[in-house]
């Protein structure tokens, strides 16, 4: 048996986007409730919305925007990795105090962004040094549980430089307070968005039950 873990936050108005990003809203334009025959509605929204993937032209001018990533990052075999540190620090290798990294895919659980719906600027991030080496171990993909993989007051982003120059991709947004250490399936497919920096994905992880 297989069961499905859902790890993306639920999307409504008040979850929390990076400040000064566009908040999402929903308009009913038809409505069963209302008498409609149907019900219809839009969305308007910043596409680093809850789970995202970012694309490699959010970061690096020139570059591809998310419909013209390869998908297979996005789903095989992970790894989630509990860490724990002061707010506001970079992972780095150290940290993993000695576990083995043996999945292509690891989603790093820092609980230092604890609630989807309030935004805290002093979430923990990834350094360039724990990318770099985690390109080195063969890993593809790297998430985490917070909105971004560099610090909240970076400029520079070098660790989303890192991703580029290693062609690793990137989760952000993720919900992993549930989710024990272990290894899983990952699923997290972006929407094929032409020349769009980012997309909002629906990410889960499908474990083997007895």
């Amino acid at each position: 048996m297989q069961k499905i873990i859902d790890i993306s936050p639920e999307i409504h108005p008040e979850v929390a986007v990076w400040p000064g990003d566009l908040a999402f809203s929903r308009s009913v334009a038809l409505d069963m409730k209302s008498g409609d025959n149907l019900t219809l509605s839009s969305i308007n929204t910043t596409v680093h919305l809850g789970a995202h993937a970012d694309a490699p032209n959010h970061y690096q001018r020139d570059e591809v925007g998310i419909s013209g990533v390869s998908l297979e990052a996005y789903i095989g075999h992970c790894q989630v990795v509990h860490v724990q540190l002061p707010r506001g620090e970079r992972i780095k290798p150290e940290h993993l105090s000695g576990r083995k990294i043996e999945a292509p895919r690891v989603l790093f659980a820092t609980q230092s962004f604890p609630d989807p719906d309030n935004f805290n600027e002093d979430f923990n991030s990834l350094s360039p040094e724990l990318i770099k080496w985690l390109a080195e171990q063969g890993v593809c993909l790297v998430g985490l549980d917070t909105p971004s993989v560099d610090p909240f007051s970076s400029k520079a982003l070098e660790s989303h430089q890192e991703l580029h120059r290693t062609g690793m991709r990137n989760l952000e947004g993720l919900v992993l307070s549930h989710v024990e250490e272990g290894f899983y399936f990952l699923s997290a497919l972006p929407l094929k968005l032409k020349d769009v920096d980012a997309s909002p994905v629906r990410a889960v992880l499908v474990q083997d039950v007895n």
